[in-house]
């Protein structure tokens, strides 16, 4: 007992006694930042920021998709990291950890797009199914939440201000051209494409058609019935078919096969 309360004593009169006492040659030359630091990291010893738990790429998938429901209903000058954040159910540090910056984040957001339109024809490459790849694509954007067309609309407006990011749509674009155009050269061989158009026009004229029709659904989503929608698909395809031969060409085709 005495021996604590000697202790104890001692321990009150030097506390009482420190700012008189000479510092010892570590607390000299302690800067006051790092003073500082000591002693916010007594105070909070919270958590330290790191690497976001779970799967990485289920998580920058899913924080894209917040991306593009908020690029889609807010436009790209009301986007920002803060909603996306709020969108996704978590914190903005989660998002910059993924993307540096709102640029960042948004040429993703397109990167991602061409490459859902990548595995439509991806998965209809084989079968050269032209009706199936432009159904695809309208059946995208004609759902309950067409988020992913509406917010392509923001970033083809904003691409126009920004070179930087209008370069990244060119060149997945081109690269787009490129794969349907060899779809169509298949088809062409196989007889299921006309031929008297070269197939990167078609392409050309087939994506205009599409984008056309995915620019005005969601403004006029009643002139795009199912019904409506089904027919325009059914001429567009009519359009790329191979001619029917008329009887005039049939015995045009007879009397030179006959010479």
């Amino acid at each position: 007992m005495l021996a604590t309360a000697a202790a104890l004593a001692c321990h009150g009169l030097m506390t009482q006694l420190g700012p008189y006492l000479p510092m010892s040659d570590s607390q000299l030359h302690a800067s006051p930042t790092s003073n500082r630091k000591a002693r916010k990291s007594e105070a909070e010893p919270a958590a330290r920021r790191g690497r976001p738990v779970g799967d990485h790429n289920a998580k920058r998938a899913e924080l894209l998709s917040a991306a593009i429901t908020v690029i889609a209903h807010e436009g790209y000058a009301g986007a920002s990291m803060r909603k996306v954040a709020q969108q996704a159910g978590c914190t903005t540090g989660a998002v910059t950890y993924y993307f540096a910056n709102k640029e960042e984040m948004v040429t993703a957001v397109a990167q991602s797009l061409f490459d859902e339109i990548d595995t439509l024809l991806e998965i209809n490459q084989e079968r050269i199914d032209i009706k199936a790849i432009v159904g695809q694509w309208l059946d995208s954007i004609g759902g309950d939440e067409p988020n992913g067309w509406l917010a392509w609309l923001q970033l083809l407006a904003h691409a126009r201000h920004e070179p930087a990011f209008a370069s990244v749509i060119k060149q997945r674009y081109a690269r787009f051209r490129q794969v349907f155009t060899s779809v169509l050269e298949k088809g062409q061989s196989q007889g299921l494409i006309r031929t008297d158009i070269a197939a990167d026009l078609l392409a050309d004229q087939v994506s205009a058609i599409s984008d056309g029709w995915m620019m005005m659904m969601p403004i006029e989503p009643e002139r795009f019935s199912a019904e409506r929608g089904q027919a325009l698909l059914n001429a567009l395809i009519t359009m790329i078919a191979p001619p029917k031969a008329t009887p005039a060409r049939k015995a045009s085709a007879t009397k030179a096969s006959a010479k």
